[in-house]
């Protein structure tokens, strides 16, 4: 039998990339797409059962919208057993009047599930009921045991369940195997399609193989968000270092880039960060480029300025709390300032 692992869908998610408008939009509608593969995936390959180890929505209050949406997903996937269990983000979420008979949930309870020799159990932690829920639960060392569960995992009752052969984990948004003293396995399916730049990286779900005791990891990202880190030092324009960044970047173009250039640069790179983004802009999907470049200045010449950024220069250079690389860097990200540059951007 074979199953499949998700969590962290968070459905109606307002997306956090720094993204216009128009295409936050859109991927807003590809977090609904992403669900849609994972459970077309499912069918195709005639899995029965879905688990989803919290956080569905991104809302305690999901948008009405976004639960028809669910419902319906759910529903017209009737030889699918959905199995929900709530987490930090849906805790409060209420499940409709008409939920559909193959979805299956849990509360602050244990609740058990079985298909044949497999069974899945569930619940949801909370202040009360934490502590001792590892102990309130009865894992027979004889059938094949799946826990399910949504939280910090240095913070759940893992290693009370000895006879886990697979606990599936919801909460971090990237996949990983967590080490436990359970006789199977603790992994987290992260989120299926990242939606900031520190959800970076291929997001998909987990296929569990009940009859192997084992998982594989399945890609589902419509878009995958990628980060880089650029040294820009050897461009003597804007043009050469957009040359640079475009050679060292190496992804699809549907993707998103965050990339950060440092280096230390002989021209006036005011505007270096949007010139770039702008370069780039019908390369991938969407570019965000945080300048964290120094420019190599004249600062004698800068201090003998009769204005408030010759003042700055001069106080700078007559300190004896740094090093000189310290004041050149300290300089060069006060000229930014003075320039209304995104100095923390």
């Amino acid at each position: 039998m074979k199953i499949i692992h998700s969590a962290d869908i968070h459905l109606g998610s307002k997306i956090e990339a720094k993204l216009p408008k128009d295409k936050a939009d859109i991927r807003k509608s590809e977090v609904r797409q992403a669900f849609n593969k994972m459970v077309s995936y499912a069918a195709l390959h005639d899995i029965k059962v879905v688990m989803i180890s919290g956080d569905l929505f991104d809302s305690v209050a999901p948008l009405k919208k976004d639960k028809d949406y669910f419902y319906s997903v759910v529903r017209n996937n009737p030889d699918i057993d959905f199995i929900y269990l709530r987490g930090n983000h849906d805790s409060s979420e209420c499940y409709s009047e008409n939920i559909p008979e193959n979805l299956k949930t849990f509360s602050d309870e244990w609740t058990t599930y079985t298909y044949g020799h497999v069974s899945i159990s569930g619940i949801e932690l909370t202040e009360n009921n934490c502590k001792n829920a590892g102990y309130r639960l009865n894992l027979p060392s004889d059938t094949i045991n799946i826990v399910m569960l949504h939280g910090q995992h240095d913070k759940l009752p893992i290693n009370n369940l000895k006879n886990a052969d697979y606990v599936a984990l919801g909460h971090l948004h990237t996949f990983a195997e967590i080490e436990s003293n359970i006789r199977g396995k603790c992994v987290y399916s992260g989120c299926l399609e990242g939606r900031g730049f520190d959800e970076a990286g291929t997001k998909g779900f987990v296929v569990v193989d009940t009859d192997k005791i084992s998982y594989k990891f399945i890609p589902n990202s419509i878009r995958v968000i990628e980060n880089f880190t650029i040294d820009v030092s050897k461009a003597r324009d804007s043009y050469e270092a957009y040359k640079i960044i475009k050679n060292e970047i190496n992804t699809d173009s549907r993707n998103l880039c965050r990339i950060e250039i440092f280096g230390e640069i002989i021209f006036d790179g005011e505007y270096l960060a949007s010139d770039i983004e702008e370069y780039l802009s019908d390369d991938y999907f969407f570019v965000y480029v945080k300048d964290e470049t120094t420019q190599k200045s004249d600062f004698e010449q800068l201090a003998k300025e009769n204005s408030l950024k010759g003042e700055f220069v001069r106080t700078v250079l007559a300190s004896g709390q740094y090093t000189q690389k310290q004041k050149e860097r300290i300089i060069s990200v006060g000229i930014k300032a003075f320039r209304g540059q995104g100095v923390l951007r």
